[in-house]
């Protein structure tokens, strides 16, 4: 019997069963229907991020750094565009040979290139900041999974002259240093972001749309003045060399604004090459080391007593015989001068003379002026590290203590500190606040300390000590009247007194109206002198020399014009 003739298919199947299986199909279309009405119409945000995020992309658009420049224009700092290599490690299978051609064009070793090749990371660097030409040999060569992006990288043209004062920035050309830090943002921007569309392999194939327009940084015109900072480097560098010293600094200021014209640290180093670059090439000693100033500090201790009234510049003081006991402890004068008045004091920097003084004289009226010059307080000018130096409580002073700070021992401050204290004395008593950046109007008016009459005594004071029979005639000029006084200190290692010194010497010029203070700090001089008027003195006066002709400022020493052009003033320059 065939097939088709079965009984079997004679027979009709339950009604229930088609209906059942028309309601089943239904109830799926109906779902289906629901489901599509639901993510298309009610839940569409979800969908469209998921497709996006396959394809589309938001990149940051980098802001250029502003520079940084003197106080004439000049550029010291400015950021050039440069290409960093990186991979997506997943697709950068290289055979031997790429692998070789690519590290030679890096200048990689092969085996690190490898490792970072074969790496996890969705993302690597190969190398960061390499020229535009070396990105476009490393492309010509259209290796799978290596691309490119645009960077920026800090170019220093003065290079080791104003790297303390500058700074560095790092590779994500963020300040990390000097004045790229304490400006970081104003400097650095705000960058933009631009959505595009790329592909598997990374590629940009199309630009959407801009999110964020990115905003460049501003300029900063910085105080410094680029002549006087290379003056007073290649001065320094000379002064280290000549007297084998370990160290040292200079600041130059300018009296009338507070300005900071120059700030210059040895050792230094090259910002633009930092490869084996130390800590103690970093350091930036006018604001982060502090030392004792030695006699620096009398002619503050003179003004306290001038200003209490207990004294006059003419009141004599027996310094004989050259040594003055306290307790167990005995001060020391160098040379011993017998009855000195207040100015020889000071011109002939008398230990015992300036002790004396200091111990006629309160203890909280002499930390309050100490105070009040900056001492014992950072300045806040936004350098990293910078510090304020040690000035114990008054209550803790012993009597011996108090004898010693009138001559810089006991206490500790920072070479910016103490150029910024003798502003009182190129000034008419009063203190100016500093500034790295260059002032637009005049500045406020300072803050007084002494009284006008006490600033112009202690003046006449300072320029008898740069004068023969005082400590500092070699840091006389030619044509200029000179104030300053020297210091001479013994460092401290290990809490104790070490048989090593620090030189210095803080002075300004023109004296009948001060227009520069230059400090100096010579560490640890080896060579047959180590007297601040012998080694910082000769320093301060080739600085200030050239810095004044630099400034065009007259002199002010009569009948003494002509000197200016001798041999001798020109070698400084």
């Amino acid at each position: 019997m065939k097939f088709s003739q079965s009984p079997l298919l004679s027979q009709g199947l339950p009604a229930w069963r088609s209906r059942l299986l028309l309601l089943g199909l239904l109830a799926a279309f109906a779902v289906l229907g629901g489901w599509s009405v639901y993510l298309q119409g009610f839940n569409s945000v979800f969908l469209q991020e998921k497709g996006a995020s396959r394809y589309s992309r938001v990149i940051e658009l980098s802001a250029t750094r502003g520079r940084i420049m003197d106080r004439h224009g000049d550029v010291l700092a400015v950021s050039t565009p440069v290409k960093s290599v990186w991979a997506i490690p997943e697709d950068a299978k290289l055979n031997p040979g790429q692998l070789r051609a690519l590290a030679g064009l890096l200048e990689l070793d092969v085996r690190e290139l490898a490792r970072k090749l074969g790496s996890d990371a969705d993302f690597v660097f190969v190398k960061r900041q390499i020229p535009p030409d070396t990105a476009e040999r490393v492309a010509a060569l259209k290796l799978p999974g290596i691309h490119d992006q645009r960077e920026y990288r800090r170019y220093y043209p003065s290079a080791e002259v104003t790297a303390h004062m500058l700074g560095f920035t790092g590779a994500e050309d963020v300040g990390q240093e000097g004045v790229e830090l304490a400006f970081e943002a104003a400097l650095a921007g705000k960058p933009g972001s631009r959505r595009v569309i790329k592909d598997r392999r990374g590629q940009v194939v199309e630009d959407v749309e801009s999110i964020r327009a990115p905003q460049d940084g501003r300029d900063v015109l910085l105080a410094l003045d680029a002549k006087i900072q290379y003056l007073a480097h290649s001065n320094l560098r000379q002064a280290i060399a000549e007297n084998r010293a370990k160290a040292g600094g200079i600041v130059v200021l300018d009296a009338k604004t507070g300005e900071i014209l120059a700030l210059v640290n040895s050792p230094t180093y090259n910002p633009n090459n930092r490869v084996k670059l130390a800590g103690a090439q970093l350091r930036n000693r006018a604001l982060t080391d502090t030392f004792e100033p030695g006699s620096t500090l009398k002619p503050f201790t003179a003004a306290l007593a001038l200003e209490a009234g207990k004294y006059r510049a003419d009141t004599l003081i027996q310094t004989a015989p050259g040594r003055l006991t306290i307790g167990s402890a005995t001060i020391h004068d160098a040379h011993m001068h017998g009855m000195l008045t207040v100015a020889q004091v000071i011109q002939k920097s008398s230990n015992v003379g300036a002790a004396k003084m200091a111990l006629s004289l309160p203890p909280q009226e002499m930390w309050a002026m100490l105070d009040s010059l900056g001492f014992g307080s950072p300045l806040k000018l936004g350098f990293p590290g910078e510090v304020g130096g040690r000035l114990r409580p008054f209550k803790k002073w012993q009597p011996i203590e108090q004898a010693t700070m009138a001559y810089g021992h006991g206490i500790s401050v920072t070479l910016m500190q103490l150029a910024r204290a003798y502003l009182v004395f190129a000034r008419d008593g009063d203190l100016l606040p500093l500034s790295l950046t260059r002032l637009e109007l005049p500045p406020a008016e300072g803050r007084p300390v002494f009284s006008k009459q006490t600033a112009h005594e202690v003046r006449a004071m300072l320029e008898m000590a740069v004068l023969p029979g005082g400590t500092a005639p070699k840091a006389q000029i030619p044509g200029y009247r000179v104030a300053g006084k020297t210091g001479t200190a013994h460092k401290i290692e290990s809490g104790v007194y070490a048989d090593k010194y620090i030189a210095s010497f803080v002075g300004f010029a023109p004296a009948s109206d001060p227009r520069l203070i230059v400090a100096v700090m010579i560490d640890e001089p080896a060579g047959a002198a180590y007297y601040g008027g012998d080694v910082a003195a000769p320093v301060f006066a080739r600085v200030m020399a050239a810095s004044l002709r630099a400034l065009g400022v007259a002199p002010d020493a009569p009948g003494l014009q002509a000197s200016l052009d001798s041999p001798a003033v020109k070698e400084s320059m």
